[in-house]
């Protein structure tokens, strides 16, 4: 039973064994200083604080009793280090000059080596590769935690390449200039220090730089908005202004991208410049002068097709006698784009490549020199399409479905307009990735390679289930369990709900292997804040429609109950970043619903986040908690603030990392400390390395899902 209490916030969903009563800690006064007046945990904030490593440390001493002691604990250990640092995986490829590079990570090198072979090698079972650099080497002798962050490569050679390299895993990076030829680090090379940098090569001597430039060149959210023409040679301090947009920009930085033809010159360079989290200025560099393109504020760039730009409008486009609707893929002429809206030939420019349905969208696209591939999703279910232009002597743009597996999630890797080509990856909840590569003028991907599976999925089936929301939305999810399942069982949810990201199946061998295989029952749930269904799936939650998308999340969850799948007693939820507002909301509007949840790198005191680094950049997704307005409608669900006593919540479990400069540890060290403060069993546990991404030593991640499934074994099976 659910019932409702009024507040001078709002109306607010509590549980029956919830006091009727406004939230105690929520501030009577909205403002940011009664926001923060009414916070009893702001020493917490302080990253490396003594009083907040004094909490981590205790905190962290309690959770690790209670996860690493439990019996299961080793061997799921032992089942995920041997998944995640197998030899058997499949190299992701890159095209790097004339063959393929990879970065790969096992129990030999945790951190990593960058490497590379031919295409003819990396086709066979045993490539034969070559070590460009050893990450693991580079950090012994530097005396420094480096994790690898990526290489910029300068086409059409590639031989010079721009390393990205974090300390730590933070998303800030240290670069610096490499010659894969000599395979060292080039002396007197462009080096950068530790920043959120956006840069990209403009030829062999000149990089398009955007960071940090002194006093009063980064925006609040700690991102640049100042591109500069940085000369090999140059300090930063002396390198050329070639734009500027304003301090008060949101979004997550100004950034210069240069798209080049097959052999490498360069077709446009185009100037991003975020407006907010979604909206944004596209202008082009012109002879060294920016000029703006009359394109949509939301929009998609994919590349270029000689002088026509391949974009994607994510909002309805007017272009002169024509509206576009929201979500199609389009070519249009930059000239045209830069005399404004309307141009000179309104009624056959934008070119139309593709326009989606109700339940289509665009998920992936590759432009190559006479043609793009794009991932096309239909109900979250993904099909392949080439599109080319004037077949058959018409003056359109036709498509041709490129053969590949039903019901399967299907994504475009690396692609090279040199060799027409693009990688090709199919997998779902229980069939394991296959890699092809898709030559221009193929029908269907030649596969490469396949991963053995890691776990039996014999025993279990994957079905898609729809959902009733609050508004009578249709929420689709998935649901692997096992084939002759006759009872409620132990259940984890998925959600992530935002940014417009989307979650088709995706094969998790992990999961499988400590879950599935032990009974257990996965599910997904694809609700609106994700890009499955376009543009649409995702605005319909924006900021003061926040609300929907925990209700679409708890329809799914009553949906699991009433078809007999799990029980409320037998469900457990999972969610990281995003996914951490979405999980820390659930249990504090509905306890009865659940028994677990992993809350993971999250967002959690939203009346605050603005404050905490890098959230400024997210105002467009959530509101800005310092207008009053939009204060009033987060603050009807912020967890930090509604937590109550007497309610029913289960014992959760919050982790996060230190190293985290992307969502500050903050939230999740607070929420753990209120939880105590009012008597409310928890575990809290902080990683002192590894950044946001969880993708810095395959080692540790195998101990974090260890405690992840430990713990939901302890709420869900014991």
């Amino acid at each position: 039973m659910i019932r409702f209490l009024m507040t001078g916030v709002a109306a607010i969903a509590i549980s029956s064994g919830a006091l009727a009563q406004t939230p105690p800690h929520m501030p009577a006064d909205l403002s940011p200083a009664g926001v923060r007046a009414a916070d009893d945990h702001l020493a917490l904030e302080e990253v490396n604080g003594a009083e907040a490593m004094a909490f981590v440390r205790a905190e962290n001493g309690k959770s690790l009793a209670a996860l690493t002691g439990d019996p299961r604990y080793e061997t799921f250990r032992a089942e995920a280090e041997a998944i995640l640092t197998a030899t058997d995986r499949i190299p992701a490829p890159v095209f790097l000059g004339e063959g393929i590079g990879n970065f790969w990570q096992d129990a030999t090198n945790p951190k990593g080596v960058w490497r590379r072979t031919t295409l003819d090698g990396y086709r066979a079972a045993t490539p034969p590769w070559e070590t460009l650099l050893d990450i693991d080497a580079l950090s012994r002798t530097e005396g420094k935690d480096w994790v690898w962050k990526g290489a910029s490569c300068l086409a059409p050679n590639e031989t010079r390449c721009l390393i990205s390299l974090s300390d730590g895993g933070k998303d800030a990076v240290v670069v610096r200039e490499f010659d894969t030829t000599t395979k060292r680090f080039v002396d007197d090379g462009f080096v950068l220090p530790e920043g959120k940098h956006r840069i990209s090569w403009l030829d062999r001597d000149t990089l398009l730089v955007a960071t940090d430039f002194g006093a009063g060149t980064l925006t609040e959210s700690g991102y640049p908005y100042i591109v500069k023409s940085l000369k090999r040679g140059q300090s930063l301090a002396d390198a050329t202004e070639v734009y500027r947009g304003d301090q008060s920009d949101g979004g997550y930085g100004v950034s210069a991208s240069l798209y080049r033809d097959s052999r490498g010159a360069v077709e446009a360079v185009i100037i991003s410049r975020p407006l907010d989290t979604y909206r944004s200025e596209t202008w082009r560099l012109v002879d060294g002068r920016p000029v703006k393109l009359a394109v949509p504020e939301r929009v998609s760039i994919y590349g270029t097709l000689g002088q026509r730009l391949v974009l994607s409008n994510d909002e309805a486009w007017r272009w002169g006698p024509r509206t576009i609707a929201p979500g199609a893929l389009l070519a249009i002429s930059m000239e045209e784009l830069a005399r404004g809206a309307g141009g000179f030939y309104p009624d056959t420019d934008p070119e139309t490549i593709f326009t989606p349905t109700p339940r289509q969208s665009l998920q992936d696209v590759a432009v190559m020199d006479d043609h793009v591939v794009a991932v096309i999703s239909d109900n979250v279910v993904s099909r392949v399409m080439r599109y080319r232009f004037g077949q058959n002597n018409q003056p359109i743009w036709s498509g041709a479905d490129i053969a590949g597996p039903e019901n399967s999630a299907i994504g475009l890797g690396d692609s090279s307009k040199a060799s027409g080509q693009v990688f090709v990856s199919a997998q779902g909840f229980l069939t394991p990735p296959t890699l092809g590569l898709l030559a221009a003028d193929a029908s269907a991907p030649v596969e490469l390679k396949s991963t053995p599976a890691k776990f039996d999925a014999s025993t279990h089936v994957t079905e898609q289930f729809e959902a009733t929301s609050s508004d009578g939305t249709k929420i689709p999810y998935f649901v692997t369990r096992p084939k002759n399942q006759a009872a409620p069982a132990a259940t984890i949810l998925f959600g992530y709900g935002g940014f417009q990201v989307s979650f088709p199946p995706a094969y998790k061998p992990e999961m499988g292997k400590l879950w599935l295989e032990n009974g257990g029952v996965f599910v997904q749930a694809n609700i609106r804040g994700g890009g499955e269904f376009g543009p649409a799936w995702h605005q319909a939650v924006l900021r003061e429609n926040r609300q929907l998308a925990f209700d679409d999340f708890a329809a799914v969850a009553r949906d699991l109950q009433q078809r007999g799948i799990t029980t409320p007693e037998k469900l457990g939820i999972y969610g990281r970043s995003n996914g951490g507002v979405l999980t820390s909301v659930s249990i504090t509007q509905h306890p009865e619903l659940f028994n677990a949840a992993v809350i993971e790198s999250p967002l959690i005191d939203m009346l605050r986040y603005q404050d905490l680094p890098a959230g400024a950049s997210w105002i467009g997704e959530y509101g800005d908690p310092r207008v009053p307005a939009d204060a009033a409608f987060i603050a009807r669900y912020s967890a930090y603030q509604n937590l109550r006593p007497g309610a029913e919540y289960p014992r959760v479990y919050i982790t996060t990392n230190t190293r985290d400069d992307r969502v500050h540890p903050g939230h999740a060290r607070k929420f753990a400390a209120r939880l105590g403060d009012m008597g409310y069993d928890h575990l809290y546990y902080e990683e002192t390395s590894g950044g946001h991404s969880n993708d810095a030593d395959p080692v540790a991640n195998a101990r974090r899902w260890a405690r992840h499934y430990v713990y939901l074994s302890q709420q869900l099976m014991d």
